[in-house]
């Protein structure tokens, strides 16, 4: 199934949080990873007096299930020292799932797609590298239009000198 995340980093090596991630995720032989966006600086959205991130999104092909993935995500998220304080609080690693092929799953420990997507600059920037043509059905759009229609005014900085691969 055509999956797309996005990973976020503010805290310790945030470049190499994102590397291991990704690394992670595409040592799972139920995964493929297929496309790595570039490297975005972003402004932190919701709580402002922390570090800039660093964000990507990585576009998969995957067997797993979507609660699969999630658990395989919660167990990443661990290793990498995540600590869940606040909501929009600085993390070491935050990787969430955007969409899973045409699913929708509305359980408590999971929304995909994720309902706040549409609204956040430093997703949508990453993902229109990567995927800007791919028509999300639930939202009746492709992510270009998706991120045209932001009104998330966060800064997204392409960074060409930091690179995952």
């Amino acid at each position: 199934m055509k999956t797309f995340l996005s990973l976020g980093s503010n805290l310790g090596d945030k470049l190499k949080n994102l590397k291991e991630a990704v690394n992670q995720i595409s040592q799972n032989k139920e995964i493929q990873v297929v496309k790595v966006s570039s490297v975005y600086e972003t402004e932190p959205f919701g709580k402002k007096d922390q570090d800039f991130f660093l964000n990507i999104a990585v576009e998969l092909e995957t067997t797993l299930s979507p609660q699969n993935l999630l658990k395989m995500i919660l167990e990443i998220e661990t290793k990498l020292g995540r600590e869940r304080k606040e909501r929009f609080g600085a993390r070491t690693i935050d990787i969430d799932i955007l969409v899973f092929g045409n699913l929708v799953v509305c359980e408590e420990n999971l929304k995909i797609p994720h309902p706040e997507m549409g609204k956040r600059n430093f997703v949508l920037e990453p993902l229109n590298e990567i995927a800007g043509n791919y028509f999300c059905e639930h939202f009746g759009m492709t992510f270009a239009l998706l991120l045209e229609n932001c009104s998330d005014s966060c800064k997204v900085i392409i960074n060409e000198k930091l690179k995952i691969n």
